[in-house]
């Protein structure tokens, strides 16, 4: 018989938990619908074995957020756990899952949930772990709740490891930006990323589109992989990006070597962006 692990203390920092709820509640996914939700799901998604969920099969989305990745997963399977340490944004969750009875959500972080130890058939947990101070912990936490041989999908912003220098550069200097911006008052800054999804984001992304139509690699271009998507999307990241206080990043590497101490087996990466997206079962 299962039980319960005992509750540890939150692994969250509470300024990003209240600033990821203002986001969701600004925006909450209702309009990431159809085809725009389905190729978003597919990028992240493209490398967990689907043929393993079926409807005897439970498990987590750890960091749910509005829930736009489970309105794809809770179909498939018996139960989805849906977890947000942010109340605002489980009640956007609730409100896009209505209509899956099957989804329970809880209100706690990685290291503090109650689900069981050993419980779950299957978990993921993707933009969530680099944004908590002890991400090994949070991925030892996800183990913890996984039976053995369950699969774990895992999204973790990339440290620019198989890009060129000047895109590191790039970034290095787009930080901060972020650094300055994450600290204003949420309607500031709501609107401060608006301008940067308008006069940055949409501008790149359009620009890789054409080129791409014109047949140049554009995967070295900043911003190449929103190319093809929305503008409600490019608002979304754009506040994603620059909106939170504390972001880590990781190489191929380093995200290969957390998972196995973490408890995780036969680990292997997304050749596609968003980088990295790693696959692993439960040792």
């Amino acid at each position: 018989m299962n039980k319960k692990i005992h509750r540890k203390q939150a692994n969250i920092d509470s300024k990003v938990v209240e600033d990821f709820g203002k986001e969701w509640e600004a925006f909450n996914q209702e309009a990431f619908i159809g085809e725009s939700l389905e190729s978003a799901f597919n990028q992240y998604f493209c490398i967990f074995p689907m043929e393993k969920l079926n409807t005897n099969s439970v498990g987590f989305d750890m960091g749910c957020g509005s829930g736009r990745w489970a309105k794809l997963i809770a179909p498939k399977v018996k139960q989805l756990n849906c977890i947000d340490p942010s109340n605002l944004a489980l009640e956007q969750a609730k409100k896009n899952l209505s209509e899956f009875p099957n989804c329970k959500f809880e209100c706690a972080s990685v290291s503090d949930n109650t689900l069981e130890t050993n419980s779950q058939d299957f978990g993921y947990c993707l933009g969530v772990l680099h944004h908590i101070p002890n991400t090994l912990e949070g991925l030892k936490c996800c183990a913890e709740k996984m039976k053995k041989g369950a699969p774990f999908l895992l999204y973790m912003y990339y440290r620019f490891d198989n890009k060129p220098i000047w895109f590191k550069f790039i970034w290095k200097l787009s930080d901060i930006f972020r650094r300055v911006i994450s600290k204003l008052p949420f309607p500031i800054k709501l609107f401060v990323c608006f301008v940067i999804a308008v006069f940055i984001y949409y501008p790149l992304s359009r620009f890789s589109l054409l080129l791409e139509k014109l047949k140049i690699n554009v995967s070295n271009i900043p911003l190449s992989d929103h190319r093809n998507k929305t503008f409600y999307v490019l608002k979304t990241d754009a506040l994603d990006r620059f909106g939170t206080r504390l972001e880590k990043r990781f190489t191929k590497n380093e995200i290969r070597e957390m998972m196995a101490k973490a408890g995780f087996k036969d680990i292997s990466f997304s050749n596609g962006t968003p980088f990295w997206v790693a696959i692993g079962t439960k040792s």
